[in-house]
């Protein structure tokens, strides 16, 4: 008898051992799960939130892939292949478009008989333009690449690419037209500088992580950076996103002031860009938030400023031009620049007179530019830090 309560003793002291032992054990888990969400915690407050808004076709989705290549890894093989289709997709939709536009324009413009396509490239366009139709873009070939080829050097398509401020033609046209020889290799790889200009209409929101100067947060800040789409209907997604914000990039592309939006054709870009940087810099809770405004597309406003006229635009009806050349280049970006300081000078309040506001001149694509760009921003960033800590 007695030894069967001693057995029974040992085995409730060996059970109790056991639940110990998980107990224990658990509360190690538990400890952990406590510290790693607690530096995660004190990780996140370092982190700066940016976010980078702007109308559509302003340059933000080939800002943030630079921001990708310039401070992150870039994109591996497998990303670059991805963009394979997107870049067929791309002159598949420029030529249709462009074939489609000659054809309107011979039937309604004054100067109809130049946008007429010659007799033996009209079969070729009819192809192109039912190819750019479908929902699904075959490969692109060399004998497509070819054809496409043909018809982007026939007289009535260049007329009506001059003409692609009315038509929606993509910066990306003439660039991927050059190279369509190397586009349509059967083992065709996308170069980087072909992913920047690849075009994809962004939706829903995308985020990166970077430093501008490296990865070690003792050599700089590190940010967050959110990218909305900027069509119209994608705004509705940008709300949640503007609690909690270092710093506005706002994007506006200054070459668009002659052209109309996607979603509307009786808008003009400019004037677009113009009200929706003033709705954002007037949001309450940007009160203390840096403005980091991109002047973006330069290099297209360059050349585009010495044809068309700055004033076709209702902001800059009053532009008197002042010279040719690159002295009158300079004029009209200074006029342009000094329109965007006056509007947010304008739309700032009494209460929102100490939050930093910096002006850069960008294009997108140039990858130097932009890795100066941003190592400024950094800068400015940091000293702002600094001021609010009581440091400067």
């Amino acid at each position: 008898m007695l030894s069967v309560v001693i057995e029974s003793m040992g085995l409730l002291c060996s059970r109790q051992r056991s639940v110990n032992e998980a107990d224990n054990q658990e509360n190690v888990q538990a400890a952990e799960i406590e510290r790693r969400i607690a530096q995660e915690v004190k990780a996140e407050k370092h982190i700066q939130k940016l976010l980078l808004l702007g109308a559509g076709e302003s340059g933000k989705s080939t800002i943030f892939k630079q921001i990708k290549l310039l401070f992150q890894t870039g994109f591996d093989e497998a990303e670059l292949k991805s963009y394979a289709s997107v870049i067929h997709a791309n002159v598949y939709q420029t030529i249709k478009l462009l074939h489609d536009g000659a054809k309107e324009l011979a039937q309604n413009d004054a100067d109809s008989l130049k946008y007429v396509i010659s007799l033996e490239n009209k079969e070729i366009g009819e192809k192109l333009s039912e190819i750019g139709s479908r929902l699904d873009y075959p490969h692109l070939t060399k004998e497509l690449a070819n054809d496409i080829e043909i018809l982007w050097k026939d007289a009535a398509i260049q007329e009506t690419y001059s003409r692609g401020n009315v038509l929606q033609v993509p910066d990306c046209a003439q660039y991927f037209m050059e190279n369509l020889l190397r586009l349509s290799d059967v083992n065709y790889i996308p170069t980087k500088e072909d992913v920047l200009y690849a075009r994809v209409r962004t939706t829903g929101v995308a985020e990166i992580q970077f430093s501008p100067v490296g990865e070690s947060r003792k050599s700089g800040e590190v940010y967050r950076l959110f990218d909305v789409g900027g069509q119209r209907n994608e705004r509705r997604k940008w709300i949640h996103l503007f609690e909690g914000v270092t710093a506005v990039i706002f994007c506006a592309a200054i070459s668009e002031y002659d052209q109309m939006l996607f979603e509307d054709e009786n808008k003009n870009r400019m004037m677009e860009t113009k009200e929706l940087f003033d709705w954002v810099l007037r949001q309450p809770c940007f009160e203390k938030t840096s403005f980091m405004l991109l002047l973006n597309k330069f290099d297209i406003f360059e050349k585009k400023v010495l044809k068309v006229p700055l004033n076709v635009c209702e902001w800059f009806k009053d532009y008197k031009p002042l010279a040719n050349g690159k002295q009158e280049v300079e004029h009209a970006y200074e006029f342009v620049k000094k329109k965007f300081e006056e509007l947010y000078f304008q739309s700032t309040g009494p209460d929102h007179v100490d939050r930093a506001f910096k002006i850069y001149r960008t294009t997108a694509l140039d990858q130097k530019l932009m890795k100066k760009t941003f190592k400024l921003v950094d800068e400015t960033l940091r000293r702002r830090n600094l001021i609010e800590a009581g440091l400067l």
